[in-house]
């Protein structure tokens, strides 16, 4: 029977008013599901992580108190040290600017931010006024430090970064009107737990050990936590880890939270940072602000330690984002008027209280004489927080090679072995540190493998004249530099660029000699050629490439003869 043509004609536009409806529709979500989708993954990175981490209540911890045959020295079968041996504590700051400290550069607002504290290391002992970090970003600066060598020497080249933060802090750059975006990579990755040291590395903590010493560590780790790469198989006896990255819960009222919405790493860290510690593995939730909670921890763990000799490696979280004050600490600076600025400020008080409360245990407990304190920074202060000075007057940020990004504060106070202000100007690097602890520790260098450290007591005392490193090299995929007697080469490609610069007359790098000292620039070239030449692979490899301007932090507008690295991660 054929259908009437009135109904079929009705039956025909009826279809079509349901196709429109269902394209109109699928349009308006694709569109909203497109111009929302950081918002989106961000969420999923959110509930990823809440299935991820299990976090207890608050717990007390122990610090193993010498009590007899409940030593853990002599339990582990390990002599016990010559109790005249001097204890070390390594302290390392995350993100902090050359200029964050009042002893370098005048401190935060302007100088309304002293660190009395992290200054007086530097003036009861040694200032190193060329100390370099071992990279631009923190990990592999932390592996030179633990290895006392290059970290490039076992692959340990880029940052471990956890699920999907390369590809989250690459998509709103992606849209932005930023005038140079990342290049992405094909790269084979590890699982984030499998990114980091290998075991085989001999860590400074398990050098010291077998000279008798009690080793803890509080903090911060970034170097693995799978297959003997986590803290405790890597030499240390006790470990207060970082489980997460958040200073308080964000809701809670004892803090005075700051989110830089013009940063999409901020973005990343606020959705998947939880407030939780883990104490020899166990997850639970502190007590209090972060920073605070740490450096009270190390005062129990060197009151409960004070008749061995013990290797603390103390490594602050502080200032690195998310930017998270206590309340008391801001409520202290209201002569900074920009917030972020204020917040920042706050961070740092609280971190120079916390060196404040290590040094004073050593003195209360009459260690402060016979005791090795080694202060710095991972590398260089941050562009993505929207504070161009914090690295004044170098050039450049975090995560690139110029100055700004690997020349830190760098101080060593041992009052029986330092004359009390010491200042060193040659260049030395954090790996310098693993050797002058193993020396302090009477622990021999291992002999099996390329060792990059070099033992800083005897120039401190004026028993070796000779500058400790002729030359100094990072490498960080595209990005790679030299320093070569006072010649330094930076490298990145893309964008295919070369700067000379003679930090002799130069230290900010501000006059680059690549075109009229050609023969110099060759010579540069080829010691990193050499220098990498010698260089295992990377282990894992690099997501992205991403162009950082080198002058202006994320708040400035680019412009078209802006200077520009690119970072491979």
């Amino acid at each position: 029977m054929r259908m009437p043509k009135n109904r079929a004609r009705s039956r025909a536009h009826g279809s079509v008013r349901i196709w429109l409806i269902t394209s109109v529709t699928v349009v308006l979500l694709a569109t909203t599901v497109w111009s929302n989708r950081e918002s989106l993954a961000l969420y999923a990175v959110s509930k990823y992580m809440d299935s991820q981490i299990d976090v207890g209540p608050f717990r007390e911890i122990s610090w193993r108190e010498i009590s007899g045959s409940a030593d853990q020295s002599s339990a582990s079968g390990i002599a016990s040290a010559d109790k005249s041996a001097p204890n070390i504590v390594l302290i390392m700051a995350d993100d902090l600017g050359w200029n964050d400290i009042s002893l370098n550069g005048g401190g935060i607002g302007g100088g309304l931010v002293k660190t009395p504290n992290i200054d007086s290391i530097g003036q009861d002992g040694a200032v190193f006024s060329n100390g370099y970090a071992a990279n631009g970003t923190c990990a592999p600066s932390r592996a030179a430090l633990m290895s006392g060598r290059y970290g490039t020497r076992f692959g340990f080249e880029f940052t471990p970064t956890p699920p999907g933060m390369m590809s989250l802090t690459k998509l709103p750059l992606a849209g932005s009107e930023r005038l140079r975006l990342p290049i992405g990579h094909e790269a084979e990755g590890l699982e984030y737990e499998e990114m980091g040291m290998p075991g085989s590395e001999r860590t400074i903590a398990e050098l010291v050990a077998d000279q008798g010493y009690h080793t803890m560590h509080i903090g911060k780790w970034h170097l693995g936590l799978s297959n003997g790469m986590d803290p405790r198989s890597q030499g240390f006896v006790d470990s207060l880890l970082m489980a997460s990255g958040l200073y308080l819960p964000e809701d809670h009222p004892d803090v005075v939270n700051s989110k830089q919405n013009f940063d999409p790493i901020d973005r990343f860290l606020w959705a998947s940072m939880r407030y939780a510690v883990a104490f020899n593995g166990e997850v639970f939730a502190p007590n209090e602000y972060q920073t605070d909670y740490f450096s009270k921890q190390a005062v129990r763990a060197i009151e409960a330690n004070k008749d061995r000799p013990f290797f603390l490696y103390l490594a602050f979280w502080a200032p690195h984002t998310p930017l998270q004050a206590a309340k008391e600490d801001y409520d202290a600076l209201g002569a900074i008027e920009l917030h972020r600025e204020r917040v920042y400020g706050a961070m740092v008080r609280s971190l120079d209280r916390g060196v404040g409360r290590v040094l004073d245990a050593l003195e209360r407990n009459g260690l402060d004489d016979n005791t090795l304190v080694l202060f710095t920074s991972d590398n260089g202060g941050a562009g993505y927080i929207g504070l161009p000075e914090v690295n004044d007057p170098y050039r450049g940020w975090k995560i690139t090679l110029f100055e700004g990004g690997i020349h830190v504060p760098f101080l060593a106070r041992w009052p029986k072995q330092i004359p009390a202000g010491t200042v060193f100007d040659e260049p030395v690097q954090h790996f310098d540190m693993y050797a002058t602890a193993a020396a302090a520790a009477g622990a021999p260098m291992p002999t099996d493998r390329i060792m990059d450290g070099v033992d800083l007591l005897p120039h401190l005392k004026g028993l070796e004249n000779a500058p400790p490193h002729e030359e100094l090299f990072w490498r960080s995929g595209a990005s790679q530099s030299a320093l070569v007697n006072g010649w330094k080469l930076n490298v990145s490609d893309p964008p295919g660029r070369r700067w000379l610069f003679n930090l002799a007359v130069d230290p900010t790098e501000q006059n680059d000699l690549s075109k009229q000292e050609p023969q110099k620039l060759a010579e540069l070239e080829a010691a990193l050629a050499r220098h990498n030449a010698a260089q295992a692979e990377p282990a894992w490899g690099s997501q992205a490439s991403f162009p950082i301007n080198i002058d202006k932090d994320l708040t400035q507008a680019d412009e078209e003869d802006d200077e520009y690295i690119y970072w491979s991660n």
